[in-house]
């Protein structure tokens, strides 16, 4: 297959490097390979014979016209020169997209079909149990269940609950504190009634475990204090039970759960957070004749690290130790957004049952680092002039000044009473440009710098402070 490769001088060498080897005509059509044309990709075209064309993927234009005229397939490469090299072998092998760049196009096949791959896994699996609709355990995905604790002082338990359901959680844990009564029990679990979803009570209490038997598929934790208690009623009730150890040993707890008549049992052996024996308690995760549970959300609350890869590791940790349930929280700011980066790291888990490490799979947790850095050519130019430092005084714009913030997924600039919303910072600037808020070419740039913070904040999950540092 031939390649027509237009492109511009800036990356000229770039891409015959990565055209090496395959039977491609790597054109240069001007200094920067964005700025190609409809009609000066017909002309090309016009002059060789070629089977496909890849263009930049930074081009804006649409090529549709030059492919019905001609007849070719017109392509978009990745946006930048230095990965083309990964996506030429797959002209004529893989779909590509016309219109929306490689890297961007695949990526999005790729997680794609590693999606498709787990849930064709999850429908064929046997497992050892099920929990209103959620396979536990066997051959199943690693489920996520997600706490919130104190239910009994949330005000709309409900839709936390169904916000927790849609960042990826299977099972919802609703926490009662030491200050809940049976009625703040019955009072939650009666708001969550109407959601078919799996709910857990999590309490040792006995009373506070018999009032919410009514809906909770799961009960957290049995031990041998409360097991002669209130185990016959969770088995009455149909419930599964998450059992610990306690003054006794976990095996001797789980045999009291099923002399109760628990069917469906969870061995918990309680990971231990770091510093206070977190490798020791793994030594305890062993066949207990039922699925078991790993407690990963203690570890990442009580340590300052960013979430996303402590949830990657402890999934890790979990699938190697044959845990069917992960728990995680959001108790603490910094780990907010865990319910969706321990879903994705459990279906990570799921894809990596037949290879040897969790890379390449489709999808992935990498947020901040690059799976690949890109070598772009240096820039150009004739002379340098080094940056002056800008002015402590400050020039007022007369046309007022901004207050900007952020609102849920909106960014937010009020000028004069009148505020702007949008979720993209050039769409927010665009909109107060062309309205005339600003009238001094410093604003603007100013302008600019704290809506791009704004909307980094939103994609981060983190705080924003106008003038203040990101």
């Amino acid at each position: 297959m031939r390649i027509l490769l237009p492109t511009g001088a800036a990356t000229a060498e770039t891409v015959r490097r990565a055209a090496a080897g395959f039977d491609a005509d790597v054109v240069v059509t001007g200094k920067i390979a964005s700025f190609l044309t409809p009609r000066a990709l017909r002309d090309l075209i016009a002059k060789g014979t070629y089977d496909a064309v890849m263009v930049s993927g930074m081009c804006t234009v649409s090529f549709a016209q030059v492919e019905r005229e001609t007849g070719m397939p017109v392509y978009r490469g990745p946006r930048h020169a230095a990965d083309l090299a990964w996506v030429l072998p797959l002209v004529g092998k893989s779909p590509l997209s016309g219109t929306v760049p490689a890297d961007d196009f695949l990526a999005a096949k790729n997680a794609e079909d590693a999606m498709h791959r787990v849930a064709d896994a999850e429908n064929a699996a046997e497992p050892e149990f099920v929990i209103r609709g959620v396979k536990i355990g066997g051959a199943s995905r690693m489920k996520v269940l997600a706490e919130i604790m104190d239910a009994h002082w949330v005000e709309d338990i409900a839709g936390r609950a169904e916000q927790y359901f849609s960042c990826g959680a299977d099972i919802v844990d609703l926490g009662f504190g030491f200050d809940a009564t049976q009625d703040d029990v019955k009072r939650v679990f009666s708001a969550v009634d109407g959601i078919d979803r799996p709910l857990a009570v999590d309490t040792q209490d006995p009373a506070l475990i018999r009032a919410a038997l009514f809906r909770a598929d799961l009960v957290l934790s049995l031990q041998e204090a409360n097991i002669p208690k209130v185990g016959k009623d969770v088995a009455r009730a149909g419930a599964a039970a998450v059992v610990v150890p306690g003054g006794s040993t976990l095996a001797k707890n789980i045999a009291r759960a099923r002399r109760a008549g628990i069917s469906c049992i969870i061995a918990d052996p309680l990971l231990q957070p770091v510093g206070s024996g977190l490798v020791a308690s793994l030594a305890q995760f062993k066949d207990y004749g039922c699925p078991l549970f790993f407690g990963a959300g203690n570890v990442a609350e009580l340590l300052d690290a960013d979430s996303i890869g402590i949830n990657a590791l402890l999934a890790g940790m979990a699938k190697e130790a044959g845990a069917s349930i992960i728990f995680t929280s959001e108790h603490s700011d910094k780990t907010r957004g865990s319910i969706r980066e321990m879903r994705r790291a459990t279906e990570m888990m799921a894809l990596t049952r037949d290879r040897p490490y969790p890379k390449d799979l489709g999808i992935g947790l990498l947020v901040l680092k690059e799976k690949r850095r890109r070598r772009e050519p240096p820039l150009e130019c004739e002379t340098h002039i080094p940056a002056r430092r800008m002015p402590d005084e400050i020039t007022y714009d007369p046309k007022g000044n901004f207050r900007i913030g952020i609102e849920g997924d909106q960014i937010v600039a009020v000028i004069n009473g009148k505020a702007v919303k949008g979720k993209r910072w050039q769409d927010v600037l665009h909109t107060l440009l062309s309205e005339g808020h600003v009238s001094l070419l410093d604003h603007a740039g100013y302008l600019g710098r704290e809506l791009y913070k704004a909307e980094l904040a939103i994609r981060y999950g983190r705080s924003f402070e106008q003038d203040g540092e990101f």
